[in-house]
């Protein structure tokens, strides 16, 4: 299969691991995943403290998950009535461009830039050049398999590197931008003030941050547990209040001139509107987005354990399919509860002088 074609059959899940590649154990990884998150109470600092270690493991065993079940493009986006689930999330990555003013002699910094989807958007829209940041080799890799197909070698390069310790020298981006991927830094003081440090006085850091919303009570079980399932079903160490985030930019140093709850917004406006949650719902269905609904996942999840069953998969795919359906009950949950948010916006720039 091309690496341009969309994905109708779980193929890539079912990918038997080199042994050259790391974690290429996958139901030992599973395993261990799961054990960092074995009880609620579990280990907050500890998962801080081994960041690298678990996100490099999560996104090592469910990237082809994510890219059969939701595409290029691994974030939520809010749909108008009767725009497609992809449109959908090419306007938010648009949207994001829009506040950056990136132009086309741009040199921008993408940090977390999964499997490339938003960079190459980012390029299509605006021009620029981007550099994307990731510390997964394996995303990497099908990144540039995808540049390659699209033809987006000359604009987009890769960079293997830690959100807390970036490889690059002061001032050297003309801008910044992350969708929905610094969550995953252990210590968003470091990750923002790295950032801060790579790109040009005056320069924008746009972003949305997956964060726990004001109604969110630390006090109340079911908010817990949805947390924590949350955290599990996505590799984060934890969630932070919109407020954290804040702070944390203007620890960095940075100057914020706008920030905002997308979702909280986008549901106020006057054209008819679907929540970031619906695809998971199987509200916004189309042949192509079946696999994120409920019944989709349900077959995905069989298809696993025949597969594995047959060794047709490696041991721990089925395992791994749980894990992303924890990951997806809880954030409907999350969201139809108002205490989570995976589109807080945040527009920083870098002071001149």
């Amino acid at each position: 299969m091309s690496a341009g074609a969309a994905q109708l059959l779980p193929l890539n899940i079912a990918r038997h691991r080199g042994r050259d590649e790391q974690n290429n154990d996958v139901g030992a990884v599973a395993d261990r995943f799961c054990q960092r998150y074995v009880k609620e109470s579990a280990s907050e600092n500890e998962r801080k403290k081994e960041a690298t270690a678990l996100v490099n493991e999560y996104f090592d065993i469910v990237t082809d998950f994510y890219e059969y079940g939701w595409g290029q493009s691994f974030h939520f986006a809010t749909s108008y009535l009767g725009e497609s689930f992809y449109e959908s999330l090419a306007r938010h990555e648009y949207f994001l461009v829009y506040q950056g003013q990136f132009k086309p002699t741009d040199k921008v910094l993408d940090v977390g830039c999964g499997i490339g989807g938003p960079a190459r958007n980012v390029v299509r829209f605006s021009s620029c050049s981007v550099t994307g940041v990731n510390n997964n080799e394996y995303q990497i890799k099908r990144a540039r398999r995808h540049d390659t197909y699209y033809g987006f070698c000359d604009k987009i390069n890769y960079v293997k590197s830690d959100f807390c310790n970036l490889c690059f020298g002061d001032n050297e981006f003309d801008g910044a931008y992350a969708i929905e991927a610094t969550c995953h830094s252990a210590d968003k003081n470091e990750c923002y003030s790295e950032v801060f440090r790579v790109i040009k006085p005056g320069a924008c850091f746009v972003l949305y941050e997956w964060c726990l919303t004001s109604k969110y009570d630390p006090a109340n079980e079911e908010h817990r547990r949805v947390r924590h399932g949350i955290e599990f079903g996505n590799g984060l160490p934890s969630l932070d209040s919109t407020q954290a985030v804040l702070d944390a930019m203007a620890a960095a140093g940075f100057i914020v001139e706008d920030s905002f709850d997308i979702t909280e917004r986008f549901t106020k406006n006057e054209p008819k509107s679907l929540q970031w949650y619906a695809p998971l719902q199987g509200r916004l269905f189309s042949l192509f987005n079946f696999k994120s609904t409920p019944m989709g996942r349900w077959v995905t999840s069989k298809l696993c354990q025949i597969m594995e069953f047959l060794r047709f998969a490696p041991n721990g795919t089925r395992k791994t399919a749980e894990i992303l359906e924890e990951a997806s009950v809880n954030l409907v949950k999350g969201g139809e509860l108002g205490i989570f948010t995976p589109s807080f916006f945040v527009k920083a720039r870098k002071p001149s002088t």
